[in-house]
């Protein structure tokens, strides 16, 4: 559905050292970081598409907008849990632990954060636990 997905960022660095492993918890892979521009991708290993970009706005300066989230794919509940779990540990604010949440269906398995610059992010599993 989607060619790829930027997110904005005011502090590459600081967001690098968040995305980059919560990320590769959630299975994706560093396909390119150019601190010159700044902008990094990420993508699904042998995937070329879709791809998750985080940057400097071409426009000027990130603001986080009201409304807006970012949700992710997760394989497994386990992957929701260690996703959620490295957000945190690297700087990101809890916006709703991990749990089910069965006013969206029986089997959505969520967390909820935000990133370093104040995005709203989402890691979500829609399988039954098995």
């Amino acid at each position: 559905m989607y060619s790829h997905l930027f997110v904005g960022v005011t502090n590459f660095e600081r967001a690098l050292a968040f995305y980059a492993p919560v990320l590769q918890a959630l299975g994706l892979q560093l396909r390119f970081c150019e601190r010159s521009r700044p902008w990094a991708g990420w993508q699904k290993a042998g995937e070329a598409r879709p791809l998750f970009l985080i940057g400097k706005p071409f426009e000027g300066e990130h603001q986080p907008g009201n409304g807006q989230m970012t949700a992710f794919l997760a394989d497994s509940r386990a992957v929701v849990d260690a996703v959620y779990q490295a957000a945190l540990a690297h700087g990101g604010t809890s916006e709703g632990a991990p749990g089910l949440r069965p006013e969206y269906h029986a089997n959505y398995y969520g967390a909820y954060f935000r990133d370093t610059e104040g995005n709203k992010l989402c890691v979500a599993c829609h399988v039954a636990e098995g």
